[in-house]
C-alpha cells in the first residue's frame, strides 16, 4: 500500500462553501504514478484526498492503475455511478492528473 502526504490544492473552495477539500497526494514532491497500482492502493488514494464515500465506486467496478489511467471524462462520469459534483473533482483534480504524470514521466 503506499502513503500519501495530504496537500491542499489553494484553488478549491473550502468547506464553508459546501465544497469537498480536494487534496493532492505527492510522494517526493510529485503526483504518483498509479500504473503499477492494484485496486486497493486506488480506493487508498481517492480515501486520503477526501472522496472516502466515492471510494467505494472503484472497488465495486474493480479499477486498478492501469484501468484508471485508461479512464475517460465519461467513464469517471457516468460509469461508477457517483454524484456528478464529486464525479467532475475526482476526474478534473485527480484522474487527469495522473494520467498527465504518468505520459510525462513516461515520455521521458
Amino acid at each position: 500500500m503506499k502513503n500519501y502526504c495530504n496537500v491542499t490544492d489553494s484553488g478549491m473552495e473550502d468547506k464553508a462553501n459546501g465544497s469537498v477539500d480536494t487534496k493532492s497526494p505527492v510522494e517526493n514532491g510529485q503526483m504518483p504514478d498509479p500504473a503499477n497500482w492494484g485496486v486497493a492502493d486506488v480506493v487508498n488514494y481517492f480515501k486520503a484526498t477526501g472522496f472516502e464515500e466515492q471510494a467505494t465506486a472503484f472497488q465495486d467496478q474493480e479499477i486498478d492503475g492501469k484501468s484508471l489511467l485508461l479512464m475517460t471524462r465519461n467513464d469517471v462520469l457516468t460509469g461508477l455511478s457517483i454524484k456528478l459534483g464529486p464525479a467532475l473533482k475526482i476526474y478534473e483534480y485527480h484522474v487527469k492528473p495522473l494520467q498527465t504524470q504518468h505520459l510525462k514521466s513516461n515520455a521521458s
